[in-house]
């Protein structure tokens, strides 16, 4: 995966550059804190702490307020953050005011479940069209859009400026249609078949792997299991971790 960046353009104290420098954690953590600050403003809240925010994002305050000091906001001492404005910046960051058009691709269960899925629409983006190979999912309506063959990709993608392209196919299908994302110009691609993309310089790709994360998941309670049934040390004794590592009673006690 390639990262383009360009350098923020100069502006007054406090301003939001129009496409600042960021950090890729910060950037990571950016849809974290939009998130939270929806859900404030959604329950009324017109204005919150650093600590308030950190809390609803799931990360330290001192982290919080410097990656919003990349943005050029700081808070007000004693009131906090203005929870409307910082949407705004965050979204002007993230370019989510462009209601962006993507391209689905793939209609088996889980693209049929991301077409239908209707909170895209309130966070910047548009599910402009699918398309599948099967021709038995041709001609299928989902949500208000009717599934195109594959075949009709380069003329939709002209007509409805498409950005971002999803993949959902099954992993020997994944790299065929990424290479028919980019011959139509799409540079951000996000990737849910089990397969790593080869890709052009300036083509973006996130990669979702459901499997992975529950994998990863099932070592935390591996290690959990083999942790209680331990007998108690004292001191800093070093206890056995699976993978041959291990670790102090001090690390366990946090997770670590």
């Amino acid at each position: 995966m390639s990262q383009h960046r360009h350098p923020g353009a100069p502006g007054s104290a406090g301003a939001v550059p129009a496409l600042p420098d960021l950090p890729e954690a910060t950037v990571a953590r950016l849809p974290e804190y939009l998130r939270a600050l929806h859900n404030l403003a959604d329950t009324g809240h017109e204005t919150v702490s650093s600590e308030g925010l950190a809390t609803a994002a799931g990360v330290n305050s001192a982290k919080l307020r410097k990656d919003l000091s990349h943005l050029g906001s700081y808070g007000t001492r004693g009131v906090g953050y203005d929870v409307a404005v910082l949407i705004g910046q965050i979204e002007s960051v993230l370019g989510l005011t462009q209601n962006r058009a993507v391209a689905l691709v793939g209609v088996g269960n889980l693209g049929h479940a991301l077409a239908g899925y209707d909170g895209f629409a309130s966070r910047g983006f548009r599910i402009a069209a699918l398309f599948d190979a099967d021709p038995a999912r041709v001609g299928e309506e989902i949500n208000g859009l009717v599934v195109r063959h594959i075949d009709e990709l380069p003329r939709v993608a002209a007509e409805e400026s498409i950005a971002i392209g999803v993949i959902a196919t099954p992993a020997a299908a994944a790299q065929q249609v990424a290479d028919e994302l980019v011959a139509v110009g799409v540079t951000s691609i996000l990737n849910f078949a089990p397969c790593v993309l080869s890709v052009p310089e300036g083509v973006d790709v996130r990669k979702v792997d459901l499997a992975i994360e529950l994998q990863i998941l099932s070592f935390h309670e591996h290690r959990k299991a083999s942790l209680t049934g331990l007998p108690a040390t004292g001191g800093s004794a070093l206890t056995a971790l699976p993978g041959g590592l291990a670790a102090t009673d001090s690390q366990e006690a946090i997770g670590t």
